[in-house]
C-alpha cells in the first residue's frame, strides 16, 4: 500500500466518523480523487472492518459504529508513535493507570486499514521501552480517579496520609493543584490546611480520601516550574539554591555526561579523563542520595556542607559494613605469623 493511499484512508476515517454526512463525490472532492477511487478506498474500509453505513435516502456514507479516536492527519509514522507509546507505557509494566492509553492503541490500530495495521504490528513488535522500575501502586486507583474528578472540578479533598516525615499517619485537607508522575510513582500537588502552605503527597501513601464540597480557586501563576524550582528531584528546601560541583573519575564520568540529570547541569572534562558536574539545586538532601549511588567514583568538591554530609552518610554505611570491611583487609594483608623457632 503506497503512503498516499495510507494517508486517504485516514483522511476518509476522519470525514466519515464526523457525523456530518457525505456522498461519494462530497467524499471525493474532501480527498481530491475521483469517484472511482473513492468507491475503492470505502471498499477497502469495509473489508478492514469498520461499520461503515450508507443513508440511502441521501446517498451519504457515514461510521455506523462507536465513536472512534479521530486519526485526523495521522501518518504512518505519527500512527506507529501512538501505538507503541500507548501500548508500552499503558501496560502493567509501563505508568499506573495508564491503562486506557493501551485499550486506545488498540482502538486506534483497529480503526485502520487491514494492510497499515499489520504494518504496524510488525514494527511495533520490534520497538520496546522499558522505563526504569516504579511503584505500582496496587489498590490505589480509586485515590487516582478521585483526584483526578477533585481536579476538575476544583473540589477540595480530606485525606489519610502515612506520612514519612513526620512517622505517623496524618489527616489534612488538600487543594490539589496538580498530579505528577515521576520517575518511580504519582504524586499529588497542593495546598495542606494541616501545612499551611503547597506539599507533594506520593499516592502510594494515601490510605483513604474524601472528595469535600469546598470549591478552591488555582492561584494566579501557579506551575511546577515555580513550585519545585531547582529541586534535585521534588523537594525544594529552603534557603537560597546551592552551587554543587561533583567530580567523577573516568571510568563513570561518560556515563553520567550523556544523561540531563537536571535543567541546569553544566559538565567540563579534565585532562584525566574525569569530570567535573556542577549543577544549581533548591537544597542539598535530594542529590546527596543520587552522588552515594556512584560510591567511590563521584567526590563531592563544593559546597562543603554537601561535602560533610556525603561523608556522614559514607562514614555511617563503613560502620555497617565494618565486619566485612575488616575481614577484606585481613585476607589482603595477612599478619604475619610468629617464627617457628623452638615450636615441636
Amino acid at each position: 500500500m503506497k503512503p498516499s493511499q495510507i494517508h486517504r484512508l485516514l483522511k476518509l476515517i476522519s470525514l466519515l466518523q464526523a457525523g456530518k454526512g457525505f456522498n461519494a463525490d462530497g467524499l471525493a472532492e474532501q480527498c481530491r480523487v475521483s469517484r472511482r477511487t473513492v468507491y475503492r478506498d470505502l471498499d477497502v474500509l469495509r473489508k478492514s472492518g469498520l461499520p461503515l453505513g450508507f443513508d440511502e435516502s441521501d446517498g451519504t456514507y457515514a461510521l455506523s459504529g462507536p465513536a472512534y479516536l479521530p486519526p485526523v492527519d495521522f501518518t504512518p509514522e505519527e500512527a506507529l508513535a501512538l501505538v507503541v507509546l500507548c501500548h508500552e507505557l499503558g501496560d502493567r509494566d509501563g505508568v499506573p493507570f495508564l491503562g486506557a492509553a493501551r485499550s486506545a492503541a488498540i482502538k486506534l490500530q483497529g480503526s485502520l486499514p487491514r494492510e497499515l495495521r499489520q504494518q504496524l504490528r510488525k514494527v511495533a513488535a520490534v520497538v520496546e521501552i522499558q522505563p526504569p522500575p516504579n511503584n505500582p501502586l496496587e489498590g490505589q486507583a480509586g485515590v487516582y480517579q478521585q483526584l483526578v474528578a477533585a481536579l476538575a472540578a476544583r473540589r477540595c479533598v480530606r485525606i489519610g496520609y502515612r506520612s514519612l516525615f513526620e512517622r505517623r499517619e496524618i489527616e489534612t485537607v488538600v487543594s490539589p493543584y496538580r498530579l505528577l508522575f515521576s520517575r518511580r510513582s504519582w504524586y499529588v500537588i497542593g495546598r495542606s490546611t494541616l501545612h499551611r502552605g503547597v506539599r507533594t503527597f506520593n499516592l502510594a501513601r494515601i490510605v483513604r480520601i474524601e472528595t469535600l464540597e469546598d470549591a478552591y480557586p488555582l492561584p494566579r501563576g501557579f506551575s511546577l516550574d515555580r513550585f519545585l524550582r531547582n529541586a534535585w528531584h521534588l523537594i525544594p528546601e529552603r534557603g537560597p539554591d546551592r552551587e554543587v560541583l561533583v567530580r567523577f573519575s573516568p571510568i563513570v564520568a561518560e556515563n553520567v555526561a550523556e544523561v540531563l540529570w537536571h535543567k541546569t547541569q553544566r559538565v567540563t572534562f579534565c585532562e584525566d579523563g574525569s569530570m567535573d558536574f556542577r549543577v544549581t539545586v533548591s537544597g542539598l538532601n535530594e542529590i546527596s542520595w543520587w552522588i552515594l549511588g556512584y560510591a567511590d567514583q563521584a567526590e563531592v568538591i563544593e559546597p562543603p556542607e554537601l561535602r560533610r554530609l556525603v561523608a556522614r552518610r559514607v562514614a555511617g554505611a563503613a560502620a555497617r559494613y565494618a565486619a566485612e570491611i575488616g575481614a577484606t583487609a585481613e585476607t589482603r594483608n595477612p599478619v604475619p605469623s610468629p617464627s617457628g623457632r623452638g615450636l615441636g
